[in-house]
């Protein structure tokens, strides 16, 4: 079994904003592998079903992103996974839009839904996909994060939805190396 936690804050004032990138790539896998993700557990919304050829259970937690450790921990718990069996996909300040890091373990880089994670789970060693949104060039991160995608990126936006997924769906076939070797140096805006 495999975890794939897409991270975002739940509700209506927060849906298809930046920080929700990773609710977006988790219901565009689920679109592409016909995985209903609507039960109720887990203190959060998830689906089970077949990605790249393996069982895995899809999870978007409703605490607020930086609570997202207790309804992670859950899931891994009760799943009794392996480190390398999850997958956390989120936003990334520091990279632009339309880039993608895989890589596995490694400390939150300042994100706070990610260092509730790793606090919930005492570990770091699980895989990351990280959705550049992008840094403002000035003004309020917060607002930023938080902020609708500008028009020219929302044309871009199913795009970098299915490459997040292709990449998602690589770490299941091939593994983290492999990923990180096609879609590291992957750029959307090339």
């Amino acid at each position: 079994m495999k975890l794939l936690v897409g991270l975002g804050n739940p509700g209506d004032k927060y849906l298809a904003t930046r920080h929700n990138i990773g609710f977006q790539v988790a219901e565009h896998i689920a679109l592409r592998h016909r995985i209903s993700v609507k039960k109720k557990g887990y203190q959060g919304i998830y689906g089970v079903g077949k990605v790249a050829t393996h069982e895995a259970t899809l999870l978007m937690p409703q605490t607020f992103m930086n609570c997202s450790g207790s309804s992670v921990n859950s899931a891994y718990r009760s799943l009794g996974i392996d480190p390398g069996d999850l997958v956390v996909i989120y936003d990334d300040l520091d990279l632009p839009f339309g880039r993608l890091r895989v890589k596995t373990g490694g400390g939150h880089g300042g994100h706070n839904g990610l260092r509730d994670i790793i606090s919930a789970l005492g570990c770091k060693d699980f895989v990351r996909l990280r959705v550049g949104i992008g840094r403002p060039e000035h003004g309020d991160v917060t607002r930023h994060v938080l902020s609708r995608f500008s028009t020219n990126e929302k044309k871009l936006l199913p795009q970098l939805l299915d490459v997040s997924a292709e990449a998602t769906e690589k770490v299941l076939l091939s593994g983290t190396t492999e990923a990180m070797n096609l879609f590291n140096s992957y750029n959307l805006l090339d």
